[in-house]
Formats: structure tokens, sequence, C-alpha cells
């Protein structure tokens, strides 16, 4: 095993050192409505630029923007990733990691794959645990935790209808009887509709959000590879949006070609918005994240094409009439930033110039060098759409300057206080980003 070990770390340094790709752009020239391009730069290998996982240090937090300040909601969590406020002010927490995924990416490659993301604090077992988090006091610090859900499988988006809470595991949607202020859930959950998972589950993230009316949900889920290089047929019914009727159980593809949607958000004017991870592989520079509306029925291109009727030339055969009905995002994000989280401004105390548009968590590269996204930024919205103006750092800070990372901003939400929570997965913390001007209100 020592012996197998040290030619795996030895095949890693030689695929550090043969990637040696280097961005021509900076983060801001692939950001925003009209990004600039360049060439792809196709590698047997992709780029590696791995920020390794350091924890913060006693008296260390993330720098918060002019006009607000940051402190820890809670600390000493298990990777929480994902998280929803309750009515009543409760935090849930979905503490969470990949499952088991024997067939993703075999061989060499896979192997050594998995000890880079090791290092990135991401192959730790997964709690498969929901945490709820309360403030008794109203002084923007949790004071009480429990173990709300247990024994569940890779969980991360929650939705709460009614008397009743929604969780996205990895392999299926579940439905939980919930009463107001309970801190557990020991009842089993009600199957309401199953996801697609199975041994490869490329992006085993599913996340939810219900519509005004609470008849549906929107279900997010993630392709089942980079560029579609397992074949189409393990891609059914993935890389889309679903819309999942909760009356009769049925869904449909509401949205497709969106390689690995994450946050989802409704606009003012009652427009699904999503945040997008794009594909790698092709250099630093490519491809942006994305923000966009969600059409119904729209496709997005992947994986044929990316940000409209931009050719990824590595798929074959290719479907020009698919390319050609390609949409084009509204708002780029940066290449590699792992833009996640995203909530919508609407509730939140922090200054002006927060007051339209959305909060995104960019969970931050290991592909790109140097490093792009580990921050948390606000894309500033004129009415329901972007305005095209550059998005505003919220919280920055998780790299330490020599090329680590005190932790990685992932699922965003505002709290019942107006201000904004942060689930931060290698850190192990909830942050809580408030306006510096006044202390949080007392309930």
């Amino acid at each position: 095993m020592k012996t197998v070990r040290l030619a795996l770390l030895s095949a890693s340094s030689l695929w550090l050192a043969a990637c040696g790709d280097t961005a021509l752009l900076t983060v801001a020239e692939g950001t925003g409505p009209h990004p600039r391009w360049v060439a792809p730069h196709p590698t047997l290998l992709p780029t590696l630029n791995i920020a390794p996982a350091r924890g913060w240090p006693a008296g260390v937090t993330p720098q918060a923007a002019e006009g607000t300040r940051v402190a820890a909601f809670a600390r000493g969590l298990d990777h929480p990733r994902w998280l929803l406020v309750l009515p009543n002010g409760d935090v849930l927490v979905a503490e969470t990691n990949a499952p088991a995924r024997p067939d993703d990416s075999p061989g060499l490659k896979g192997a050594v794959a998995r000890l880079v993301m090791k290092r990135a604090g991401a192959a730790a077992p997964s709690a498969n645990r929901i945490t709820l988090l309360r403030d008794n006091q109203g002084r923007g610090v949790a004071d009480e935790r429990h173990a709300f859900l247990t024994g569940l499988n890779a969980p991360f988006g929650m939705v709460l209808l009614g008397q009743h809470l929604y969780v996205a595991n990895t392999d299926a949607v579940l439905r939980f009887p919930y009463t107001p202020g309970q801190t557990q859930i020991s009842a089993p959950g009600e199957l309401v509709a199953k996801l697609p998972a199975g041994p490869i589950n490329h992006h085993w993230t599913k996340n939810l959000l219900a519509s005004a009316d609470g008849r549906k949900l929107y279900v997010s889920v993630g392709s089942n590879s980079n560029v579609a290089e397992n074949g189409m047929a393990a891609e059914d019914g993935r890389a889309a949006i679903w819309e999942l009727d909760l009356a009769s159980g049925t869904h449909r593809v509401f949205a497709s070609g969106l390689r690995n949607p994450n946050g989802m958000a409704w606009a003012s004017d009652g427009v699904l918005w999503t945040v997008v991870n794009e594909r790698d592989e092709i250099g630093s520079d490519l491809v942006p994240d994305y923000l966009s509306s969600v059409r119904d029925g729209g496709f997005y291109g992947w994986p044929y094409s990316y940000f409209g009727q931009h050719l990824d030339e590595r798929v074959q055969p290719q479907a020009p009439e698919r390319v050609a009905s390609a949409l084009v995002p509204d708002y780029a994000l940066g290449p590699h930033t792992a833009s996640l989280g995203l909530a919508a401004a609407e509730g939140n105390r922090l200054p002006g110039r927060f007051a339209q548009g959305m909060f995104i968590g960019q969970h931050g590269s290991w592909n790109r060098r140097p490093h792009s996204g580990y921050q948390v930024i606000f894309v500033p919205f004129d009415g329901a759409r972007p305005s095209g103006a550059p998005p505003l750092a919220v919280l920055t800070g998780f790299l330490d300057g020599e090329g680590g990372a005190y932790g990685r901003p992932v699922g965003v939400a505002i709290d019942r206080q107006g201000a904004l929570l942060v689930a931060d997965d290698v850190g192990n913390v909830v942050w809580r980003v408030s306006a510096s001007e006044s202390p949080a209100t007392r309930r």
C-alpha cells in the first residue's frame, strides 16, 4: 500500500509539473454580460493549482465589505455546504460530502484526482446530517445546536412547505413531517422522486427551490461527466433543472444543457435564476461559470457548446441543430470560480448597494493558475436583471497568501434579521455578514 501511495504521489507530482497552463485574461475580463474569449487550450491533463485546506487559525476571519462586519454564526461543523432559514429564524445546515462513486474517474487519472481533492479538503466522509442552529438571544451567534436529521445520503437542497420539509439527497427527494420549533425529526422520510445517481454520479449535489404557490419543486441535477465523455446515455435526465409536480409526483425537464446548476433563486419578476459551473480542461481562461435566468424549455449548450454557440470540439458527434438553439447566459462569473451558492437580495439589511441583485458563493478553483473564486460576491441588478456593472466583493480573504485556503464558501442565505449567512465547508464555519453601523436587532 505504501508503494502504491508513493507511486501515486510521484505521478501527481509529474502531473502537476506537466500542467503549465497560465491564464491570459484576468478574472474580471471573464466576468459580466460580455466576457472576453481566448482560443481553447485543451490539455491531456487539466491545469492543477490546488489551494490546500488549512482551516481558520484562532483570531482570523474573512474580510467583510466596507460598511459590513463578519462573525462566526457557528463553528465546529462537519463540512457545511447548504443552508435553509426557517420562518422562526432557526437555520438548517446540510453537513455533507460526496457519496461513494466507485466508477467516477477510474484509473491513474482518477486516483491522482482523488488525492488532489483530499488535499483541497473535499474527500472527507459525508456526515449525512442536517443540523439545526438556533440563536436564542438574537445576537447573531448560534447558542443552540441539534442533530435535526441524520442517516441521510449526501443531502444538499432543503425546502419547507407548510408542515413538510423536503430534502434532496443525492439520489432522491424525500419529504418529512415538520412542526415549527421542533429540534429533531425522527420520522422516516417519504419518497417523493428518485434522482439520477449511480456509481459515477459525477456532480452529486442536488438542490431544491419551491414555486411561489408551493405546488412544484425545481430540482437541479448536474451532469455525470465533464463533457459527456461517458456517452450521452449516462447523462439521461442530467445537466438540467427539473420541474417536479408535488401532487402527482411526476417531473419534466424544465431546462437543459446546464452542466452543473447549483444555487437557484427567484428574481423580483418571478423568473427562475441559477448559477452554473461550466466545463474544464480547455485552459485557465475557459470556461466562465455563469449566472442566468432560466427559460422554460431552454437549452444552454452543454455539452456541445458554451456561452451560446462557442463550440466544444472535443464532443463528438456534434449536434449543430442544438447548438443553433443554445441560449446565451446573462452574466459570466469568471472561469473556474466554482460559483455554487445563490441568494436573492430581498430581505437583506446590508448597505444600500446590496439592495437589488444576487449574492453568490464562489467555492474557488482547483484548475486555474492563478486561483479564482474563494469569495462571496454580489451581482447588482437593475430591476429584475443584472445592471451590467461589475460584481461587488462581499466576503474575501479565504486564501492565506501562501497558496493555501482557510476556507471555501458555498451556500448563502438571508437570515431573519437581514444578515447574510455563508456556509464554509473547508473552514467548518457558518459566517454571518451584517451591517456594521448597527447591531443585530433582538427578536
